[in-house]
């Protein structure tokens, strides 16, 4: 039986952050033909593109994935995750990288690429986010992500640095 490594970020910036991705985790574990075998230690970053909120708590976790599973339909359920879980998406553009009670993001699914504009793998921007690397490379150092190239080498052109669990990205 065909199992699908996949890779997610998951971030929140509210009082509750830990407890916000304990609950994603737990929830997406519940899910039928999905494991959850690797999770990252959290990490406290600064926010990207939008300043003015609170720092976000992020990690990242490897899904094995069943042969029922698309990258679509795990990107599906990851969205409807997150409205259950309170997330509102506002249609303005200067919020889309606003305060989120959860923020799911589907990284990797196995080796696929895709530019269908629903779901973009590798995730469109994830190589320039430490906030997704650094976690990322804590669970999969060896992972390829975009032109022969894993974490480290994505993390040796961003300017950024880490300090126990604090993640700090100008």
């Amino acid at each position: 039986m065909r199992q699908t490594e996949a890779y997610i970020s998951l971030g929140s910036n509210t009082e509750d952050a830990r407890a916000r991705l304990d609950e994603a985790l737990l929830a997406l574990s519940s899910l039928p033909d999905i494991r959850v075998t690797r999770v990252s230690p959290a990490y406290v970053t600064e926010p990207q593109d939008c300043k003015d909120q609170p720092w976000f708590v992020n990690r990242a976790a490897c899904l094995d994935c069943g042969p029922r599973w698309t990258a679509p339909a795990l990107l599906r359920e990851m969205l409807g995750m997150e409205a259950r879980m309170g997330r509102v998406r506002s249609p303005d553009p200067a919020l889309r990288f606003g305060p989120r009670c959860i923020d799911l993001d589907l990284l990797l699914f196995g080796n696929l690429r895709s530019d269908d504009p629903e779901c973009i793998l590798p995730h469109p921007r994830m190589h320039r986010r430490a906030f997704v690397l650094v976690p990322l490379r804590d669970i999969a150092p060896q992972v390829i992500i975009r032109n022969g190239q894993g974490p480290d080498a994505l993390l040796s052109r961003l300017h950024y640095a880490v300090e126990g669990r604090r993640i700090i990205q100008p």
